[in-house]
């Protein structure tokens, strides 16, 4: 029995090394690989980091993800497969024109102040159909008037239209920055990260014609 014993705490002491958790990113080194993987996936040279039953085993007691990824439902911007990631990798908060309330603010303070999440990403693409949806009008039913009045009430969007009118490129980003402007002013957690230098918020834009992600300035 005592055998047996050393035996199960030998390999439980093994199975716990191999499982330690990752290193912390900086917000760049977190930047870093999302671009790069993007490159990767961009140049068809994906390299599927993480997509193993052994990542599934790893990942099975706790998750890391090294950033928050914010991005629209819309099925052609899969976060893990632009940005070349795997199991554990990324969080990600996807709604109709990634639009932000408190429940998705919440989930993105969970992923920073719990998990260690050190860059959040507000992704946005081009020929997003929830911002046509709100420059075009017209009448829209059930609960799909509530991302459209959304849109709307950005105070970035109305200042678009005043100055360059219904342009479907402008309007995208400054729906971007306006959730990038969510995130940095979220009082405490995300700005007080912020303020230390632990946490990044980046505004980037997915273009669905040729799958290249750019940071925005």
């Amino acid at each position: 029995m005592v055998v047996g014993a050393l035996i199960f705490s030998s390999a439980c002491r093994e199975h716990n090394t191999a499982h330690q958790d990752p290193p912390v990113q900086t917000p760049k080194t977190a930047l870093a690989q999302l671009m790069a993987g993007n490159k990767r996936f961009v140049n068809e040279t994906p390299a599927h980091p993480h997509q193993t039953h052994a990542r599934i085993l790893e990942t099975e007691g706790s998750q890391h993800p090294f950033a928050v990824v914010v991005t629209c439902s819309d099925s052609r911007i899969p976060p893990e497969i632009i940005f070349d990631e795997g199991i554990g990798d990324l969080f990600v908060i996807r709604t109709a024109g990634n639009l932000l309330g408190d429940l998705e603010l919440g989930s993105i303070e969970y992923a920073v102040e719990h998990l260690g999440a050190s860059l959040v990403v507000v992704l946005g693409h081009t020929e997003c159909g929830a911002v046509k949806a709100f420059l075009e009008g017209g009448e829209t039913c059930g609960h799909i008037k509530n991302i459209v009045e959304a849109l709307a009430q950005e105070p970035e969007e109305q200042q678009i239209l005043s100055r360059k009118g219904r342009n479907l490129e402008a309007c995208i980003e400054g729906n971007i920055l306006h959730g990038v402007a969510q995130i940095r002013q979220d009082e405490p957690v995300l700005t007080h990260k912020i303020r230390e230098g632990k946490l990044d918020v980046v505004p980037m834009l997915y273009d669905v014609h040729t799958g290249k992600v750019t940071a925005l300035e």
